[in-house]
C-alpha cells in the first residue's frame, strides 16, 4: 500500500548524546503523523536512537547504508542482518553521496538491495541526476537506467518492499530544489516506469520520495503534488522544529 513518509537522514552529523537530544525533541513536536516518520541516524547510534523511538507506532529506524556481503574481511563496513539485528527496519541505499565519494556502482546497489531485503528491512532506493544532464534534458533516461539496473530484477513481491527517492543531485546541499512541477514530473516520470515494469496496480502503490533540499518552508507544496509521498530530509531534519513541520505537510 503507497504510504506517505518522512526520512530523516542525518548523514555524518551529531554526536549519540546530540541524536539522542534532537530524537526527544523531535518527539515532542510530533505526536501523531499522517504517515510515517524515519529516522536515519549514523550507524553509532542505531540501537540508542531505536529505543527511544519504539514506543512510538509511526517512528521507523533506519540505517545510512550496508555492506552487500553478509559478512567478511571488510574493515569499517557493517553488513545487513548488523543493522537488523539492533532495530533498524528500512536501509537508505544509493544516495547520490554514495554513489560519487565512495563509487558505488549499480551492481553494487542491487546486491545491496537483496541484501537488505533478504533481511527484512525495506531498502530506500535513491536516483537521481546531475546537473549536466538535466541541462541537456535527458534526466528521465538516466534515472530509468538506475532504477532498472538497481531495482528492476527484484520480483513483484520484494518489489512492494521499496521505497523510491529522487533526489536532483543538483539540489542537494546547494540551497537549489527542484521546483515542485519539476519534482512532480519526475516523480510521474519514475511511476509511469515502474508501471511499465509491474502493472499500474503496484506502481500505484509505490512510494516516491523527494529528496532535494526539501525544507520546512517548501516541503508543503512539493507534497502537495499528487505523485509526491513525502520527503528524504538531510539538513533539516537536523532541526527538530523544522523536521517537525516538514512531518506536518504530509497530505
Amino acid at each position: 500500500m503507497r504510504q506517505q513518509i518522512v526520512a530523516g537522514n542525518w548523514k555524518m552529523n551529531k554526536t549519540l548524546e546530540e541524536g539522542l537530544e534532537l530524537t526527544k525533541g523531535i518527539l515532542e513536536k510530533v505526536e501523531k503523523p499522517k504517515g510515517l516518520v524515519v529516522i536515519a541516524p549514523p550507524l553509532t547510534h542505531l540501537k540508542e536512537i531505536g529505543k527511544m523511538i519504539k514506543v512510538r507506532k509511526y517512528f521507523h529506524l533506519a540505517a545510512q547504508n550496508c555492506h552487500h556481503e553478509p559478512k567478511g574481511a571488510y574493515t569499517g563496513e557493517v553488513a545487513a542482518d548488523m543493522v537488523a539485528s539492533v532495530g533498524a527496519e528500512f536501509v537508505i541505499i544509493g544516495h547520490s553521496e554514495r554513489r560519487q565519494y565512495f563509487k558505488e556502482k549499480n551492481d553494487v546497489l542491487a546486491a545491496k538491495v537483496n541484501a537488505c531485503i533478504a533481511r527484512g528491512m525495506r531498502p530506500i532506493f535513491c536516483c537521481g541526476e546531475p546537473l549536466h544532464i538535466r541541462e541537456v534534458d535527458t534526466h528521465v533516461g538516466y534515472v530509468a537506467k538506475q532504477l532498472k539496473a538497481g531495482l528492476f530484477h527484484l520480483k513483484e513481491e520484494d518489489f512492494r518492499k521499496v521505497v523510491i527517492a529522487y533526489e536532483p543531485i543538483w539540489a542537494i546541499g546547494t540551497g537549489r530544489t527542484a521546483s515542485a512541477q519539476q519534482a512532480q514530473d519526475m516523480h510521474l516520470a519514475i511511476r509511469v516506469l515502474v508501471a511499465k515494469k509491474y502493472g499500474k496496480a503496484i506502481a500505484d502503490d509505490t512510494t516516491i520520495l523527494y529528496g532535494g533540499s526539501c525544507n520546512a518552508q517548501n516541503a508543503q507544496e512539493l507534497f502537495s503534488q499528487p505523485d509526491v509521498d513525502g520527503g528524504l530530509i538531510g539538513g533539516a531534519s537536523l532541526k527538530a522544529e523544522d523536521f517537525a513541520t516538514i512531518i506536518a505537510a504530509l497530505k
